[in-house]
């Protein structure tokens, strides 16, 4: 189960990593860094999974627990995402305001 775990993670990031270096539409050029963000994402959560381990909430009995600290990181990188591609496209929205179009070989 892990490899295949893995291997669609690698596949996502060679897909956002070809998006972004080939295509020339700036918004499509950010789709591909949010999709290999989200491999990136995906490969540390799966990073940090034990399986049939349980949360660290101490219970008597019970020897495994998962650490909770990359869903944490995580977390926070899903934020700053969502933050990094809103600026993103308003910026894409302000070159297409003054150039009228957002091809990048075009606007420059």
């Amino acid at each position: 189960m892990t490899l295949y775990n893995y291997t669609i993670i690698i596949i996502l990031m060679m897909l956002g990593l070809h998006i972004t270096i080939n295509d020339k539409n700036l918004i499509k050029k950010m789709i591909g860094v949010n999709i290999f963000q989200a491999s990136v994402l995906l490969f540390y959560i799966f990073l940090g999974y034990i399986k049939s381990s349980l949360p660290p909430i101490l219970v008597s009995n019970f020897y495994l627990y998962s650490n909770p600290v990359p869903h944490v990181l995580m977390l926070t990188a899903i934020v700053v995402g969502i933050a990094t591609f809103s600026v993103g496209l308003s910026i894409a929205v302000k070159i297409e305001e003054k150039y009228g179009i957002i091809n990048q070989d075009k606007c420059m």
